[in-house]
């Protein structure tokens, strides 16, 4: 047990958080603030100067651990119970705030033990808290278990012993919802150790509970559902039901979400529509190149092509699909564009634009290419057909283009042999342009004739590969600041000296002039490799730099947004990402207008706005919730309460004021 600080140093009247965080051996357990048939909630006192506020635990979800007949709620592993601390106002910088704790705590297995620890914790005052980033990981997948406020409407009631627990709510379905648990906040309220059979129809679904020996108490009834979705992520809801007569049975409802052939048609026009979006534009240097090639080709060469590029394109996707069912089978939060959340990912994607990019300017030829995909990607042939394929929907993932977000949202709650077909169509539609060209091969004839020009437009092309590859460094500025940047331009001055000393080797008329260009060539690269790690090493950058940019937004947290819908006023939740082009195309055309600005003033909407850059679990919680696997996702909750409006990913002016009341004109 240690008592762990987000900050190193403190601020005059400003809130930081500290938490009890525990480490347990294999087989011991802690408790939950209802510890269940047995047990005791760990407790925790201060001594702090006048004036100085502290709250109490912040509860992370529990689970259930059985001990013979008994079940108790609790935690096993390592968890963080997170509180608030807020100095006093009459702090000034350059004096010393000490807090003094004295916790205690119930440890068992086979047997309990009870423990006690005393901490102290002496922080420096200055004008503004510094945060420990060492800490910053652990407090932010402490929030990320916190039980969030329910979405749906909870009955709950009991006929003798025996009653049940309704949540009715559109977004629940027998497709979504694995399995669910109730956790009382009160200890006498359920027997704890009853079983608690669900059943689930599209809007509704229901616990059966069996009451404690004690009456309820008067008032509602508090406590924890916890769902697990049909990919194994666990999700926790705080709900307030209040008692009466025992929820009727879950009736069929109409309003099902896509079948599998719905969702495939919507996949496959989604993957079409993909071929326009403006992440794909970099790898049109390549396809443009390949069109022009089969110009003037024989009829089972097109076809060839054609065919080998719809291979790379359908092995891409099903290959995402099989990672994707791979990462949620293992507990990871995963979605669309998941791999653009890993540092090292966009590294070295920015590397491979950049590898492709001093290939078509003839820096150097295929044969010594930078990487397998760089120099499959740029070479002829139906390796290179294929890998161009592949390499297009790879840099495609930051863009959700229209049906998509319906389509992987229904695929990632299906079984798996469907999620892999939804993902096939998806790539299918992407690659219908080019493999038209398998049926219809005499269209390849429209093309112009091959001829010097396409030595001029290859070298012009490079310049979309260099933009991209400049995009993909900006990325990778936002999730990890400075020093990360650092080491991938290191990176990328090593993967553009390999370049060019392969394309000296090529050039080279002597054997010694070829081995030496060969070996630098070479070590380049591997000092390029050599940079990842300090990619993982760097700090990350400023917390909500992104969330908080732009047209007066805030950034987002379930907190602020309580707040808000508390006070009664519209909210629009902009869930958002640096990778995702989508996203800034949007943000660009339809939310940072003038007319746009001006409708929220007017309705008083307030604006928060999420990051989802680095992948966390908080945000891909809310994604999941809206059965969405990436971003973006724009909300929009009415005044006064109500569900929000979810609006489409492809945004304009025009939507966005009529969503808000306003005329559009």
């Amino acid at each position: 047990m240690t008592l762990a600080a987000e900050v190193d140093a403190v601020a005059p009247g400003q809130s930081f958080r500290l938490g009890l965080r525990q480490v347990l051996a294999p087989g011991w357990h802690t408790y939950w603030r209802n510890a269940g048939d047995a047990g005791a909630p760990p407790e925790i006192s201060f001594t702090a100067p006048d004036g100085t506020k502290t709250t109490g635990f912040d509860w992370p979800a529990p689970q259930r651990i059985p001990f013979g007949p008994l079940v108790n709620y609790g935690y096993e592993g390592h968890v963080l119970l997170p509180l608030t601390v807020t100095p006093p106002a009459s702090l000034k910088p350059g004096d010393v705030f000490t807090l003094e704790a004295q916790a205690n705590w119930l440890v068992c297995e086979q047997v309990c033990v009870p423990e006690e620890g005393s901490f102290r914790l002496d922080f420096p005052a200055e004008a503004a808290p510094r945060p420990d980033p060492a800490l910053a990981e652990a407090f932010r997948e402490a929030e990320a278990a916190l039980p969030r406020p329910s979405p749906w409407k909870a009955s709950l009631g009991f006929d003798g012993q025996k009653g049940a627990l309704r949540l009715d709510g559109t977004d629940l379905t027998p497709a979504t919802i694995r399995a669910a648990g109730f956790f009382p906040a009160a200890p006498t309220v359920l027997n704890h150790a009853a079983p608690q059979p669900m059943t689930a129809s599209d809007g509704a679904l229901r616990l059966g509970l069996e009451r404690g020996a004690v009456p309820l108490p008067p008032g509602p009834v508090e406590g924890v559902v916890v769902l697990t979705d049909a990919a194994g992520g666990r999700s926790a809801f705080s709900i307030s039901a209040t008692p009466g007569a025992v929820p009727t049975a879950l009736a069929a409802s109409a309003s099902a979400g896509p079948g599998l052939w719905q969702a495939a048609l919507l996949a496959a026009l989604g993957g079409l529509i993909l071929n326009l979006m403006p992440c794909v534009f970099p790898i049109l240097a390549m396809k443009a190149m390949a069109l022009a090639r089969l110009s003037g080709a024989a009829r089972g060469e097109v076809r060839g092509h054609a065919a080998s590029y719809t291979a790379g394109v359908l092995l891409c996707f099903l290959a995402l699909a099989g990672l994707l069912l791979a990462l949620r089978a293992g507990g990871v939060v995963a979605g669309w564009g998941f791999q653009f959340t890993a540092p090292a990912f966009v590294a070295g994607m920015s590397w491979l634009m950049l590898a492709v990019g001093l290939n078509l300017a003839g820096v150097f030829q295929v044969g010594g290419a930078v990487g397998a995909g760089a120099g499959l990607a740029a070479r002829g042939g139906h390796l290179g057909s294929f890998a161009t394929g592949g390499l297009a929907v790879l840099v495609a993932t930051p863009c959700t283009a229209p049906f998509m977000a319906t389509a992987i949202g229904a695929a990632l709650s299906m079984p798996p042999a469907a999620t892999l077909a939804i993902f096939a169509a998806m790539g299918l539609g992407m690659a219908a342009p080019y493999a038209l060209l398998a049926l219809a091969p005499g269209l390849a004839r429209l093309l112009p004739r091959p001829g010097t020009w396409m030595e001029r437009l290859k070298e012009l092309l490079a310049f979309p590969m260099f933009g991209a590859a400049l995009w993909l460094l900006w990325v990778l500025a936002q999730q990890v600041g400075p020093e990360g940047l650092a080491a991938a331009l290191a990176g990328a001055l090593a993967v553009g000296f390999a370049a060019w000393a392969w394309g000296t080797a090529q050039r080279a008329r002597t054997p010694r002039g070829r081995w030496l260009g060969r070996a630098g060539g070479t070590l380049a690269l591997l000092a390029a490799l050599a940079a990842l790690p300090g990619l993982a090493a760097a700090p990350a950058a400023r917390p909500g730099a992104l969330a908080a940019a732009g047209n007066g937004a805030e950034p987002w947290s379930a907190a602020r947004l309580a707040a808000l819908r508390a006070e009664g006023r519209p909210v629009f939740v902009n869930l958002t990402a640096a990778w995702c082009i989508t996203c800034k195309v949007n943000e660009r055309v339809a939310l940072d207008t003038e007319a746009v600005r001006a409708a929220f003033a007017r309705q008083g909407v307030a604006y928060l706005k999420g990051d989802w850059t680095d992948g966390n679990a908080t945000l891909a919680a809310v994604l999941r919730a809206h059965g969405r696997a990436g971003v973006p996702l724009y909300l929009l909750y009415p005044p006064g309460g109500g569900e929000p409006a979810v609006l489409p990913q492809i945004l304009t002016e025009g939507i966005m004021l009529r969503a808000l009341g306003a005329d559009p004109a």
